[in-house]
């Protein structure tokens, strides 16, 4: 006999609640953010910082490698590595986000989409201060010269990518809390994934290397991430879209949230009880 809390109803409702908390979860966020740089004088701009020189020595050093022209390739790197940030961390962060508010979960009366909610800020919050890189970059590599209306893309396809980080959160966050190994393993799974998504090599130079048309050059089609690096970047630095990738995060968009919705239908009402 199905439960009244598993149902479809109570699961949106949750979703409906967790937003009209947002005071709470817009506060506890920003509080995040505080309290990590606490007596710093920079505060959360050490973030900018930290993504900045990460983005700088790996620019270089793959301009390089690959024997890439460092006007070019530094933006795409750091934009690439910005964006990359936002996908890594949904996922890590996103496995943990039940397991690390356990005290909230069993003491505060209040949705459980509001922790969801609560990361997804906090998340949007990092990436708007790393967003100070790429202004840099406008200016300093004459990358604001590509950027036309075609670049306004780039606002949809960053609303898309963290509507993407909610159901990741929703969907490993409740499985990461039953089964504590699932952590680890995702662990492992960003990692190769980070290699396997373009992100610090072009798929130019793959093409290159392999010959357009190889078989093997088009795998990197494969990698779910390497379409959400695409929409967001490109745009950005004012390059040319394929429709494809598109169409691929919406199709992985729609199947996620249904996958999302039905984990939080069947054991939302669980979760107090796993963390």
């Amino acid at each position: 006999m199905k439960s009244d809390s598993q149902t479809f109803a109570r699961a949106f409702g949750d979703f409906r609640t967790g937003f009209s908390q947002r005071e709470l979860w817009l506060s506890l966020g920003w509080q995040d953010i505080k309290q990590r740089y606490r007596r710093s004088v920079l505060g959360p701009f050490w973030i900018t910082i930290a993504t900045g020189l990460q983005a700088t020595a790996m620019g270089v050093l793959y301009s390089m490698l690959l024997d890439q022209p460092l006007r070019e390739f530094l933006p795409y790197v750091t934009v690439g590595l910005i964006v990359w940030n936002v996908i890594n961390a949904s996922i890590l962060e996103g496995a943990d986000v039940f397991i690390a508010n356990e005290g909230l979960i069993k003491q505060l009366p209040s949705a459980l989409s509001v922790h969801i909610y609560r990361m997804v800020w906090r998340q949007l919050l990092f990436f708007a201060h790393n967003m100070v890189i790429y202004l840099v970059m406008l200016a300093a590599f004459g990358v604001w010269e590509d950027v036309s209306w075609a670049s306004l893309l780039a606002i949809p396809a960053i609303l898309l990518l963290f509507l993407n980080c909610m159901w990741v959160s929703i969907f490993f966050g409740i499985f990461s809390t039953r089964y504590r190994d699932i952590a680890p393993i995702l662990g492992s799974t960003t990692l190769m994934l980070f290699v396997l998504t373009p992100v610090m090599w072009t798929t130019s130079t793959l093409e290159n290397q392999m010959g357009a048309g190889s078989d093997r050059a088009r795998l990197v089609e494969l990698v779910p991430t390497f379409h959400y690096l695409e929409i967001v970047r490109a745009p950005l630095l004012g390059e040319p879209q394929a429709l494809r990738h598109w169409v691929i995060v919406g199709v992985i968009t729609l199947a996620g949230w249904a996958v999302a919705i039905l984990a939080m239908k069947q054991f939302r009402s669980r979760v107090p009880y796993w963390v």
